[in-house]
């Protein structure tokens, strides 16, 4: 929609006009001059919609409150806008502006409450001015603008209640007037991705409810903020020592997390029952040892618990059963030392069950419960002990994973946390930072599992990656595995799998990866669609297998042969065959697994996860300021 073609048609334009507001409409073209020539305008809100174009002069001098936000403008900021002495709000954050905007200029907006620059290509620079001020001041947020220093002007503010300088380029320690500022009114405090060092003795904050520090370069103990606290991030630093239990004093806390860090020591037993507010602790990738806090009390709602790659022991604390909204628990990569818990079963909302990496051992059995399991969507218990039969009647019952969903991209999370799991695709270990709902997988590999695979697996079509590898499984792979249509990835390797391979499987043009490797297949590889693009190391170590790719031919005159491509015409037309049957058959496939490397492995432009964590910012913000009750004006 052209806000000019579609305002006051067929009518004159109100020059009296004071309010403008069209937030969130789609409206797409460059602002109308006509809007910048309002002689009355005191509030013009067009945030949220698609403008382009740069901004012009404003020659009304009542404006009080401008909104260009999460459009698509360019250019500089106007020189008229340090000219609106009246101006209370500007928020144009989230747009595609440039250039060093020079901090003095904003001397003369003494009236400024809110000011929001927040990821555009600006160079903000500060200066130490003795008399510079914005007294009035109450938000401040200037993330991703390229800021080498903190703003020097606001160790006399008062009046600070957020203050949000993530993905800058601020070093060194942080000046303790920094965590003095807005002493008796900050809430919301944000300085994560930076290259701040040093340590942190404590936050003088009274009543700050929401703290980031996360990826930085901190050291020292966890310092512990005010009881007010709600939301407490600190996780990809380089703390050290226990956990203290003072942390138990954050009573209204909802989430924790302090992953990756190198923190050990016992976790506090008060951890379980400390807030019955808490929705996530988040204590992955450290180094804690003992038992698993087993104080979890009735009516929590803690949503994830995520423990991997630690060093617990001992088994799993049975009040877990009491976390009833309980979606993602991690409890990989420990020391845990106990049966399959059968009892999670009855959580209803568990989506996300990792265990893999402990010494768990003995067989799953059967449920217990009518519909166990009912929302499991990611399980992995590989590289454990685990041994009987596959638990078929568990498979029969993942109901979440015969369903497939639709292909919007939605996540797992809320507004101040993303859930990220590890898993492996394809073969290979990658830390997803965001699980897409749509996301199903089982991993059993590196067990004792014995008996056949059981052909209800082909009931779960939603299942993008199934392993059932390192195993002592038999009998042959079930034609079943053909319904599988959204598999990705298949590796039910080194086992001892009989017969042949079922010609059905063909028919996957999803399956990007597959590994039928140290089994005991015999007969034809099956040929067509992604088939014709595995190689040698899919089929290794069955000796009684023939044909494509393998140099074995087939005895008999049906043999699969080679796919019809020519290797050197390909060659010669500038082509490589690895190349092109990337593209064959794969559709979202490829997209998909794009999607997850490039958020694994973090090997993209600062300024693509910069991107990212803009999003995210956005949402943060306006859910913790409509939660406490403000507004940004």
């Amino acid at each position: 929609m052209n806000l000019a073609s579609n305002m006051f048609v067929g009518g004159s334009i109100p020059m009296g006009l004071s309010e403008l507001i069209l937030v969130n409409n789609s409206l797409n073209g460059t602002i109308p001059s006509w809007v910048y020539s309002l002689p009355s305008l005191e509030f013009l809100w067009l945030g949220e919609n698609e403008f382009t174009g740069t901004i012009n002069d404003f020659q009304s001098l009542s404006l009080s409150y401008l909104d260009l936000s999460n459009n698509k403008l360019h250019g500089m900021i106007p020189s008229s806008i340090y000219g609106l002495v009246k101006l209370r709000g500007l928020y144009i954050s989230s747009n595609n502006l440039s250039g060093v905007v020079k901090f003095e200029k904003f001397q003369n907006l003494q009236s400024l409450t809110g000011l929001d620059l927040s990821y555009n290509h600006l160079m903000v620079s500060f200066q130490n001015f003795s008399n510079f001020t914005l007294p009035k001041l109450s938000s401040l947020h200037m993330s991703g603008c390229n800021i080498t220093q903190f703003p020097y002007f606001l160790r006399t503010s008062t009046q600070l209640t957020s203050l949000h300088l993530s993905d800058n380029q601020i070093q060194g320690n942080v000046p303790t007037w920094v965590l003095d500022v807005g002493r008796n009114s900050l809430s919301y405090f944000n300085l994560s991705h930076n290259f701040l060092t040093g340590t942190i003795e404590q936050f003088l904050w009274k009543n700050i409810e929401y703290v980031d520090l996360s990826s930085n370069l901190l050291k020292g103990e966890v310092p512990i903020p005010s009881p007010s606290t709600r939301v407490f991030l600190m996780s990809s630093n380089q703390l050290t020592g226990a956990l203290p239990s003072t942390i138990c004093n954050l009573t209204s806390v909802q989430v924790i997390d302090l992953a990756n860090n190198s923190l050990s020591g016992s976790i506090p037993q008060c951890i379980g029952n400390f807030s019955q507010d808490l929705s996530v602790l988040d204590l992955h990738m450290n180094q804690f040892r003992g038992r698993i806090p087993s104080t979890f009390p009735k009516g929590n709602i803690l949503r994830n618990l995520d423990l991997h790659g630690n060093q617990l022991e001992g088994t799993l604390p049975q009040s877990l059963i009491n976390c009833r909204e309980m979606e993602v628990l991690d409890l990989g990569d420990n020391k845990l030392n106990d049966t399959f818990p059968n009892w999670l079963e009855s959580l209803p909302e568990l989506q996300v069950l990792i265990l893999g990496s402990n010494r768990l051992y003995g067989p799953i059995g059967s449920p217990e419960t009518r519909f166990p399991f009912r929302k499991l969507r990611i399980i992995d218990l590989s590289h454990n002990q685990f041994g009987g039969h596959l638990p078929t009647k568990y498979f029969q019952k993942l109901v979440a994973m015969k369903d497939v969903q639709d292909d919007e991209l939605k996540y797992m999370g809320e507004y101040y946390y993303q859930d990220t799991v590890t898993v492996v695709m394809k073969g290979l270990y990658f830390e997803l930072i965001k699980i897409q709902t749509m996301f199903t997988t089982i991993d059993f590999s590196n067990n004792v599992f014995t008996g056949k695979i059981p052909a209800v697996i082909g009931e779960l079509k939603s299942l993008k990656g199934l392993n059932f590898s390192s195993n002592k499984l038999t009998g042959p792979i079930p034609s079943a595995f053909c319904n599988l249509t959204n598999l990705e990835w298949l590796d039910i390797s080194s086992n001892m799998l009989s017969g042949e391979i079922p010609r059905q499987l063909a028919d996957l043009t999803s399956l990007a990866k597959l590994n039928l490797s140290g089994n005991q297949l015999v007969g034809p590889i099956p040929h067509g669609n992604q088939f014709d693009t595995f190689e040698n190391d899919s089929y290794s170590g069955n000796s009684g297998l023939c044909g494509y790719p393998l140099s074995k031919t087939c005895i008999n005159d049906e043999a699969p042969q080679p796919p019809p491509f020519d290797q050197q015409d390909d060659d010669l037309n500038g082509f490589d065959w690895k190349i092109v049957w990337m593209g064959y058959g794969c559709g979202m496939v490829i997209g998909f697994s794009v999607g997850y490397i490039v958020l694994s492995i973090g090997k993209v432009d600062r300024r693509v996860r910069v991107m990212g964590r803009e999003i995210r910012s956005r949402m943060v913000k306006r859910a913790f300021l409509a939660r406490v009750g403000t507004r940004k004006w």
